[in-house]
């Protein structure tokens, strides 16, 4: 992969001195109906509707089986590719959608080789944004494609959004056996393909019906036969015998969520761990939960029975609980060789110029600013928390890569916790066991 870069890289070079531009086209109906029916006297006013977030050209919405809506607009930018933002939930029952998250987006693709010869931010010098692929309708299953204006580019149909099936939302049997209530879910589906030399990473969002949000990126495309090199005793063999090597690498890929749950940007967070002791004589384990307010930037370490939530400031659903959001991360393989991969989650406060994890190529005060997340965690108090979630794979390549290579996943959940007072898909014979369960 690293050989074939210096293209990208030019490519890149030239897209960042022209920057990139997004065009859409609006769309307007109107129309105009007449009655010979005499006028009855007017009605009063409805209340005007709240404004839309974005025009119809970057709006996704999506109604869900069970009744869940998900609201969100898209934009593009030119480095880090696909951005989601002003993204709402509206189960059923709300009397109006939930906001979730003020934007969220890819913030880094570090890519380091074990053999210490070749290391790439693919989304701040090799062109990831300019990479954007364009989609054939047979890749967006009963979907809308979205088009893309690139400067240097030009049009790319790059985004599709369309539903997927995700197997059992739930599934209850009574306890004599006469009544099973299951539903299969289905998921609000916005994915791209940006190319970065070699390698194609798929970019996926997925929205379900009970308010989970799962973000991952998927890596496929080719190996990079420049990389073939059984010399440097760090890579595995493909193709015949042990001249073929494929040599080493991680994908640290981060992602950067600005969470605005209820409209509020002044969200809490709190990290909670598990601790189990051992058994008195023949009594059993237990188990003992503490809660840790994080008031200040932090550098966290996922461990066993740990987590972490981002919390309302100002909502409650109808049980009188704050709304919030726990962070799920996937399997991980934390890279130790820089500082900025040693951590799986950061917590900083805003600043508009820090947008990327490593090689932050905004404008944060001149040529000696940090940066890098673990930088720029340094102990300020949260007042506008942002988010920064790191999830590695150590890829060491096998026969089966090629070709082309198997997609193979990275990436983390948002689950809501107390966002609604019951599961938002609950059977309407089930309602009245809120916390009363008979």
């Amino acid at each position: 992969m690293h050989v074939n870069r210096t293209s990208a890289a030019r490519k890149r070079a030239a897209a960042t001195l022209a920057a990139a531009a997004l065009m859409g086209s609006l769309a307007t109906a109107g129309g105009s109906a007449a009655s010979a029916a005499p006028k009855a006297a007017p009605a009063a006013p409805a209340p005007a509707p709240a404004p839309a977030d974005c025009s119809a050209a970057y709006r996704i919405e999506q109604k869900l089986d069970g009744g869940t809506t998900w609201r969100m607009c898209w934009n593009y930018d030119s480095d880090a590719g696909l951005v989601l933002e002003k993204v709402s939930y509206q189960p059923k029952g709300e009397p109006k959608p939930i906001r979730v998250l003020t934007s969220g987006k890819l913030a880094q693709v570090h890519v380091p080789y074990d053999n210490g010869e070749a290391e790439y931010d693919d989304l701040t010098s090799y062109g990831f944004g300019q990479g954007l692929q364009n989609l054939n309708p047979a890749e967006c299953p009963g979907g809308t494609i979205r088009t893309v204006r690139l400067r240097e580019v030009g049009n790319v149909k790059g985004i599709c959004a369309t539903t997927r099936a995700r197997g059992h939302a739930y599934r209850l049997a009574s306890d004599e056996g006469t009544k099973v209530w299951q539903a299969q879910g289905k998921d609000l589906l916005v994915y791209t393909v940006n190319k970065v030399s070699w390698y194609e990473y798929i970019t996926e969002w997925r929205f379900s019906s009970d308010g989970t949000i799962s973000a991952n990126v998927g890596a496929t495309g080719s190996l990079a036969p420049d990389d073939y090199d059984a010399t440097d005793g760090r890579g595995w063999p493909i193709g015949k015998g042990a001249r073929d090597y494929a040599t080493s690498h991680s994908h640290n890929v981060f992602w950067r969520l600005n969470f605005g749950l209820d409209g509020s940007s002044k969200n809490r967070i709190e990290q909670y761990d598990s601790k189990v002791t051992p058994p008195r004589g023949n009594g059993s384990p237990t188990t003992k939960t503490t809660r840790t307010p994080i008031a200040k930037e932090l550098a966290g370490d996922a461990k066993s029975m740990r987590w972490w939530r981002v919390v309302s400031a100002t909502g409650k659903n109808k049980d009188g609980h704050a709304r919030s959001y726990e962070i799920v991360p996937g399997p991980s393989n934390k890279h130790p060789g820089r500082s900025f991969t040693k951590h799986d989650i950061y917590f900083t406060n805003y600043r508009k110029c820090e947008q990327f994890a490593s090689n932050n190529i905004r404008d944060c005060g001149g040529a000696n600013a940090p940066n890098s997340v673990d930088k720029w965690a340094n102990g300020e108090t949260l007042t506008n928390p942002i988010t920064w979630v790191n999830i590695g794979f150590h890829h060491i390549a096998r026969d089966e890569d090629q070709q082309p290579m198997p997609v193979h996943w990275q990436g983390f959940q948002l689950a809501p916790r107390d966002v609604t007072a019951m599961n938002p898909l609950t059977p309407a014979d089930l309602a009245g066991q809120n916390g009363n369960y008979q």
